[in-house]
């Protein structure tokens, strides 16, 4: 599977994953073939960057229902944050915030599994937007892992879905940038603040929504300045935003940069627990399928290896066959492999090693 831009896309191309209209309508399933430039065109009109294709001989890769309505949701949903955003800044009211913020929680807000998160390609011009719902989604969950009240959850998914709001009057091409310069850095940080004045006006009657954006923003903000840190009492909400942003921010798919994986956002949140509340990560940890048997990580010690058999109480310790040695690991047994670790995802392990033989006969091989 590979990003294809859509100016490159060629006529016998495969689909690797569904595409779903603003209204949640399957336009495109898996696996379909473009057959001709018209295809190409009526998806272009999309306002799509791109699409993630299969190679020619590469078999769909597994897809479950949860999977696919997860799909379906964030493209629906993307769309209906960006427009409720332009009534906010317009309008300085609400309109349907509440609808939104009612069906992320009924639809992620009470799982009794973990789900597999899947990060879909954005843009800058749509990058505010699908990270606003993924954000509110990851707070949905977490705030159920954590038990919260319900109210405090309502106000960590509004908080999500509005934090970023600000960022809508710069210029979007910064999101596109590896580096962003100081004059800049300086612009969009007005911006933020100014967004955040614009949700307290909005809840002017729940000043909560408000104090959490600001708060978790400045957790990230003075990370480096530990006497801030001390001096900091967030409140419940901003803990989970700000845990909640970061692993969304880090692990987002974009044309301009690499995302990190999972697991090395999740070793840096650890790693911070005067910046990641250790109980808002764990509450992550509970939410999102990481290191499911299948996953194929590298060691410390540079050996490959196999997930087998998932670490519910300590996610990073799994048990793992190693490729090498036909060695199977329990990391978690501590008194044996305390000095052995997963240092990360191999990021070149999909399966388009394996021939779909239907696939080479209609290419023309026998």
């Amino acid at each position: 599977m590979r990003f294809i831009r859509l100016e490159e896309l060629k006529p016998g191309m495969r689909i690797a994953r569904p595409i779903f209209s603003k209204k949640g309508v399957m336009l495109y399933d898996r696996a379909t073939v473009l057959k001709d430039m018209q295809s190409i065109q009526n998806i272009k009109s999309f306002g799509l960057i791109g699409l993630f294709i299969l190679e020619p001989a590469e078999p769909v890769p597994p897809m479950t229902d949860e999977d696919r309505e997860f799909e379906r949701f964030q493209t629906m949903m993307a769309f209906q944050i960006q427009d409720e955003m332009e009534v906010c800044r317009r309008s300085k009211k609400t309109e349907n915030i509440t609808r939104i913020v009612d069906e992320i929680v009924r639809q992620y807000g009470n799982l009794k599994n973990k789900i597999t998160f899947i990060q879909g390609l954005r843009s800058a011009d749509d990058y505010v937007f699908k990270h606003s719902l993924n954000v509110a989604i990851l707070c949905a969950m977490i705030s159920h892992a954590m038990n919260v009240s319900l109210q405090d959850q309502r106000e960590s998914v509004t908080a999500a879905v509005l934090h970023d709001i600000g960022k809508l009057d710069v210029d979007q091409k910064i999101f596109a940038e590896r580096e962003i310069s100081a004059e800049d850095r300086i612009r969009l940080l007005h911006c933020e603040l100014n967004g955040f004045d614009l949700i307290g006006n909005l809840y002017m009657s729940n000043p909560n929504i408000k104090r959490i954006c600001s708060q978790a923003q400045h957790l990230v903000d003075v990370m480096d300045n530990p006497e801030e840190l001390k001096r900091m009492k967030p409140v419940t909400g901003a803990r989970i935003l700000a845990v909640a942003d970061t692993y969304d921010s880090d692990t987002a798919v974009r044309m301009d940069q690499p995302p990190l994986s999972e697991v090395l956002t999740l070793r840096k949140m650890l790693d911070r627990s005067d910046v990641y509340d250790p109980k808002v990560v764990n509450g992550l940890m509970r939410s999102i399928a990481i290191l499911s048997p299948g996953t194929s990580v590298e060691l410390n010690t540079g050996e490959k290896a196999l997930v087998i058999r998932v670490n519910d109480n300590d996610l990073l310790r799994p048990v793992v066959l190693t490729f090498d040695h036909n060695e199977i690991i329990d990391l978690s047994d501590r008194k044996t492999y305390d000095d052995l670790d997963i240092s990360d995802i191999m990021k070149t392990m999909d399966n388009r090693h394996v021939i779909d033989q239907d696939a080479l006969k209609k290419l023309g091989f026998s």
